[in-house]
């Protein structure tokens, strides 16, 4: 039991902290009354149960039956807790779940400072009985707790792991990575399902091998051939006017840098003393993840915290030679082949985003489209982007759905040459579609990896579309597992937004830090042949909220002057806010569609996440000439009915 310094009884609770040849005693500094095999707490206070209560030094014994105890100890500092006994109960059961739970470590040449009110260098939660973590970062700690004495043993853990995470993309390595970087035993779970195709990658998740990462290089290459057009008109002596684009080049130089990065993930993880498992992982309860390899041998590993972070894949639409026949975009980036005349079924920003570097490099390319163009997005942005694209040579098939994918001739892998597909359609109006093609791309959407059946038998919530529901600091229905990236219900399904989320909840977990992830005015960027960036709330979707008679857009069209000398379209780029005039004008959105977008968005980000208004952007001085400059310059609003056309620079 515990007992405070006279001997009243604060809670009464068998003693765990005695295991094999570890036992931890107490003396208090101001009695100097040895607490025997109890854990004492002293009253420094005449209102103890109101006020706060005195950690104690905790001295370490070499054996439970040792008389003598170390000088090493961990110094005196106080457990704050809330205005009544009920409340020191709980505080002092919360200290001791600390030090005897199994997920407790108290590291060799570190500091520990404890105090319930800022949570600062210890992470307290009672979780399937209780478990814990505390701070690894020496620095950090010590800035804290000056005058803390060194412990230099560990707790014994029953787990084999105070961490795993299943997933090795973006938001699993970044939330391992910094979860080491505070002591925590980790260990990442990876494993790709190969395609229908057959194709797989290594470590790194979807970004990096099949997503991003291979996405921009590719945008790139489209770029460059656009600009190979422009150089004449800068001075460029071009003979023939003619280039010709090498698939297979493309190709070998990005695998080759994927291939870079893969292998740069192990080392860091080696490095950091991270375990990289290259195994399917299968949640069997909270604490216990079945694993199994890709020759079928099975184990177990146990652990004391779970961040799911398996991502997701490309939806297959269910129809009859889809996956026979069809590929995604986790085949395109490595098809040993010109896909030849393409069709992209779909109208996501992957579809578009694909299709758009497919026709810059010659190829054939068509996109069938069900509905409306990127959906999600600000509607009149969206169909700029896709008006731009049938402008410069990408067919659209529009409200059609796929039905049937034949085979007319097989690829040949080999030889480099692609198959012959039929693929059949219908319109929304009921008539047939039909045409060949020699590559079909589907870009659908995307699904969660979650296993329904294992979620609902371990008890974590779904939403509809089987992502899973969690709390503001990521955390899901069951206490010690969390979920982080694309399959956290309701986040942003991007790279950047997983990476911060991944590093905000180790800080939470293992270094007290109580920040969370702002999921709110993410920007983010569509890197079609005209990029389109965007930071912030749809046209559409301030309207809905804040209502039309509080919605002020200012706009224009705006001609970047790298255009000027190719004589590129004129009035196609634009850039619009959105404000709140409820709001001191306060702008919601901001879009842009233009050259380099990604890039001008990503700086307009810090400003909406600061709140800027109208004002605001008024009173920057712009960069000139820039297409960034156009928002520092806006003074046309769509309600005033004048166009937003220019001319000049």
């Amino acid at each position: 039991m515990l007992r405070g310094c006279e001997g009243s009884v604060v809670y009464e609770e068998p003693f765990l902290l005695i295991r094999k040849t570890l036992c931890y005693k107490s003396v208090c500094n101001s009695c100097a009354i040895p607490a025997g095999d109890n854990l004492n707490l002293c009253r420094d206070s005449p209102r103890f149960f109101t006020r706060e209560v005195g950690c104690v030094n905790i001295a370490y014994l070499s054996s439970s039956k040792s008389n003598q105890t170390s000088t090493r100890t961990l110094g005196c500092r106080r457990f704050r807790t809330t205005q009544t006994s009920g409340s020191i109960k709980r505080s002092t059961q919360l200290l001791l779940s600390f030090l005897a739970s199994p997920g407790a470590h108290i590291v060799k040449g570190l500091k520990i400072f404890l105090q319930k009110s800022k949570l600062n260098m210890l992470q307290l939660s009672l979780t399937n009985g209780a478990s814990s973590a505390i701070s690894r970062d020496s620095a950090a700690v010590s800035k804290l707790n000056e005058s803390g004495k060194l412990l230099e043993t560990a707790l014994q853990n029953k787990y084999d792991y105070d961490l795993v995470v299943i997933g090795g993309g973006s938001g699993g390595l970044a939330a391992s990575k910094e979860a080491a970087k505070y002591g925590a035993k980790t260990a990442v779970l990876d494993y790709v399902k190969p395609t229908p195709q057959g194709t797989t990658w290594g470590l790194g998740g979807t970004c990096v091998n099949v997503g991003c990462i291979p996405k921009k290089l590719m945008h790139q290459a489209a770029l460059l051939g656009y600009g190979f057009a422009d150089a004449s008109h800068f001075g460029w002596e071009v003979e023939n006017k003619q280039i010709r684009h090498d698939w297979g080049t493309l190709v070998g130089a990005i695998q080759g840098h994927i291939r870079s990065l893969n292998w740069g993930y192990r080392v860091v993880l080696r490095d950091q003393g991270i375990d990289y498992l290259n195994v399917l992982g299968e949640i069997v309860d909270p604490h216990t993840i079945q694993l199994t390899k890709k020759n079928g041998d099975v184990s177990t590993i146990t652990t004391n915290t779970i961040i799911l972070a398996m991502g997701e894949r490309p939806r297959y639409p269910g129809i009859p030679g889809d996956k026979e026949y069809a590929i995604t975009s986790d085949d395109l980036f490595s098809l040993p082949y010109n896909p030849g005349k393409t069709l992209v079924v779909g109208a996501s920003y992957v579809s578009l985003e694909c299709a758009g570097f497919l026709t810059s490099f010659g190829n054939d390319t068509t996109v069938m489209v069900r509905s409306i163009f990127l959906r999600g997005f600000d509607q009149q942005m969206a169909n700029m982007v896709g008006a731009y694209m049938m402008e410069h040579g990408t067919k659209f098939v529009r409200s059609c759905v796929p039905t049937a994918i034949r085979e007319l001739e097989p690829a040949d892998k080999e030889n480099g040459r692609p198959g012959r597909y039929l693929v059949t359609g219908k319109f929304n109006n009921g008539d047939k579609y039909e045409e060949e093609f020699n590559t079909v791309v589907l870009a659908i959407g995307r699904d969660p990896c979650v296993d329904k059946a294992v979620m609902d038998k371990l008890g974590v919530k779904l939403d509809k579309s089987n992502r899973v529901v969690c709390s503001p600091n990521d955390q899901t229905s069951v206490g010690n597992i969390y979920a982080i990236g694309d399959i956290n219900s309701g986040k942003p399904q991007l790279t950047p937004v997983a990476i911060q989320a991944g590093r905000y909840l180790a800080r939470r977990l293992y270094s007290g830090s109580t920040e969370l992830t702002d999921y709110v005015n993410v920007a983010t960027t569509v890197f079609t042949p005209l990029e389109y960036g965007a930071i912030g709330m749809s046209e559409e979707d301030a309207i809905a909220k804040y209502g039309k008679e509080n919605i002020d857009v200012y706009h224009s069209h705006f001609n970047p002057l790298e255009w000027a000398l190719p004589h590129r379209d004129d009035n196609v780029c634009y850039a619009k806010l959105v404000c709140n005039k409820a709001d001191n004008e306060r702008v919601v959105g901001l879009h842009v569609v233009g050259p380099n977008a990604g890039e001008i968005t990503q700086g307009y980000a810090v400003a909406l996440k600061m709140g800027a208004t109208k004002a605001d952007f008024d009173r920057t001085i712009g960069i000139h000439p820039t297409c960034s400059e156009t928002f520092t310059t806006l003074h046309v609003t769509k309600s005033s009915g004048v166009t937003a056309k220019v001319t000049g620079c």
